[in-house]
């Protein structure tokens, strides 16, 4: 999830084992811990683009690094509690102990949205995601953080456990919805007589309302937006474009270049829903993604320069959206 979700979790966590007198030190080294896992955001290659997206959400996110992550942000914090702060009587050991809780569930909560870790690694190298929540979800951030606040300013270990109770409250409404979203997909699928071969659903940004259904069948990807309402259901039709097979469609891009082995990677961080953008005859986009739930038009993907064949691919980002797409969307989450 975001960076400050991120911190709020490991704050709430290390709150929720601590004593009164300890409450306000075990928020701020949960807070710094909760963020320590994303830190491999800044692993990076100016000569290989890919490699960023690869590595982050990789090897700190997964619970065999745990540990050991927790132990840097215990080293990290140390000595700068030694010297700016009265923290005694805390010892390294508890310091530690902090950490441990506030960066435990850095790679569980990034698996809850639909980007997903290698919560297993090195065991399993797959990425692991259950589509529960959004990357950015008001509610959830929400709840964590006048539960931590509260916590903080009243020494009160007990709110931290009474937010994390509503955030895993949350989590389960969300695990309730994605059933039915997926439902929905499945019957759209269906009265379009469509063979499924791969289906993902996962929620839009900033709620648990309305999911993206993007589903390929017939060598083709279908994007479609579903609204899982209260009292009502919706349908939010969209379009599809063709999927794109390496082996087929990459003309003119030898096998054993540089630029063809950057496709199959980029198919395997996908999941396979790749495609070219349409009107960009030269941009391979992941389908899964979309600033509006029910458009082709991809967050991210690489150029393919059939010029530079010996070079890593170009990756970029492509996170423009209109103030149609805005209003629609809006409109999608109130059910008009």
């Amino acid at each position: 999830m975001d960076v400050l979700t991120q911190g709020l979790l490991g704050a709430a966590l290390s709150q929720s084992i601590a004593n009164k007198k300890e409450t306000r030190i075990a928020t701020g080294v949960g807070f710094f811990a909760g963020l320590i896992a994303d830190a491999d955001i800044l692993i990076s290659s100016a000569s290989d683009p890919m490699l960023n997206i690869e590595l982050h959400r990789h090897f700190s996110h997964s619970i065999f690094f745990v540990p050991v992550g927790a132990l840097i942000a215990a080293l990290i914090l140390w000595p700068i509690l030694q010297r700016f702060f009265n923290t005694q009587p805390l010892t390294f050991k508890r310091l530690y102990i902090f950490c441990l809780l506030g960066y435990s569930l850095s790679g569980f909560i990034d698996a809850c949205t639909s980007y997903g870790t290698h919560l297993l690694w090195p065991l399993n190298d797959e990425r692991i995601t259950f589509h529960l929540i959004s990357i950015i979800d008001p509610i959830f951030t929400g709840a964590l953080m006048i539960a931590v606040i509260m916590a903080w300013r009243k020494h009160r270990p007990r709110i931290a456990h009474i937010g994390l109770l509503l955030c895993s409250g949350y989590l389960l409404l969300g695990l309730l919805q994605l059933n039915r979203a997926t439902d929905l997909a499945m019957e759209l699928a269906h009265s379009r007589q469509h063979d499924v071969e791969m289906l993902v659903v996962k929620p839009s940004l900033g709620n648990n309302l309305v999911w993206r259904s993007t589903y390929i069948a017939n060598e083709t990807i279908y994007v479609d937006a579903v609204r899982a309402g209260i009292t009502e259901n919706k349908i939010y039709p969209g379009s599809s474009v063709p999927l794109f097979v390496p082996e087929r469609d990459a003309i003119g891009i030898p096998k054993d270049s540089v630029l063809y082995s950057d496709i199959l990677r980029f198919k395997k961080f996908s999941d396979g829903f790749i495609a070219m953008e349409p009107g960009k005859d030269n941009i391979l986009g992941d389908m899964r993604y979309s600033m509006l739930p029910n458009k082709i038009a991809t967050l991210w993907g690489i150029t393919l320069d059939k010029n530079k064949l010996d070079e890593h691919a170009y990756y970029g980002f492509y996170r423009a959206s209109s103030p149609d797409d805005r209003k629609n969307y809006i409109s999608m989450i109130q059910g008009k």
